[in-house]
């Protein structure tokens, strides 16, 4: 062996033992305990409370769209009364449906594992089905068609990936997962314009959606402190601090008026 070989044999030797073993990138924080396979937060269940309320407008409500099917005649036969977009929709005693209330701050330092079962969004009758729903990010969202008709669910996200997915009619469900919490996403039908939800996608499961009678429960709280906030997809949304209390019920309403 040269001598030339022979030296550079040994700086590179000498580089090596330098520079010590490689290092790995660091993975980036994740968002949910579940994601790192961190275990959930311990909770004491004789230390948590909840929280109830209602969602009301007051003033004149917004004239509701009139949807008009008949560009796809299974949609249209599916229904024999007038359709209109549930955006906007208050009741007549002054109650708000399809509200995502959920607990925007104070839960942080909590770990929560994420649910094995999925989310289900069915496509019933050329409309999506439930029109506001919730998920933690990590778990499965599954997409289902009850229809005799293809559809194209496109989802619209900011902090999350978008994706667009065409289910033909008998077709296996669509599924996919949401890594970072969002507030909200929108989900639409490229086949069918009329048709729309959101998604709201939370780190913890303190959330809830008003029912038919605007109404909202979220139940398994650890006592403290927490900003609870209300969204809607036409009134905007609200927020109200909230201090919850071990095995009692706290109440809070949300108010929307005209603007």
């Amino acid at each position: 062996m040269s001598s030339n070989r022979l030296i550079w044999l040994l700086f590179a030797l000498i580089a090596i033992l330098i520079a010590g073993p490689g290092q790995q990138e660091k993975p980036a924080p994740a968002e949910t305990a579940a994601l790192t396979g961190q275990q959930a937060t311990p909770t004491d269940q004789a230390a948590v409370g909840e929280i109830t309320g209602k969602v009301v407008f007051t003033g004149t409500p917004p004239e509701l769209r009139r949807i008009f099917m008949n560009k796809d005649p299974f949609c249209e036969a599916a229904h024999n009364e007038p359709l209109y977009a549930e955006d906007g929709k208050v009741n007549n005693d002054g109650t708000v449906p399809n509200v995502f209330v959920y607990v925007k701050e104070g839960a942080e330092k909590l770990s929560f594992a994420v649910p094995t079962e999925p989310v289900v969004l069915d496509q019933k009758g050329c409309l999506f089905q439930p029109h506001v729903l919730g998920i933690i990010a990590g778990q499965e969202l599954r997409v289902l068609s009850s229809d005799a008709t293809n559809h194209n669910v496109h989802a619209v996200p900011k902090a999350n990936p978008g994706w667009s997915r065409t289910q033909m009619s008998g077709g296996p469900p669509l599924r996919d997962k949401f890594a970072h919490p969002e507030i909200m996403i929108p989900v639409v039908c490229n086949q069918h314009p009329w048709m729309k939800a959101y998604i709201g996608v939370t780190r913890n499961p303190f959330y809830a959606v008003t029912g038919n009678e605007g109404t909202f429960t979220i139940k398994g709280l650890p006592a403290g402190h927490y900003t609870l906030e209300a969204w809607t997809a036409t009134f905007g949304t609200q927020a109200q601090s909230v201090t919850v209390k071990a095995k009692e019920a706290t109440t809070v309403n949300f108010t929307f008026k005209t603007p």
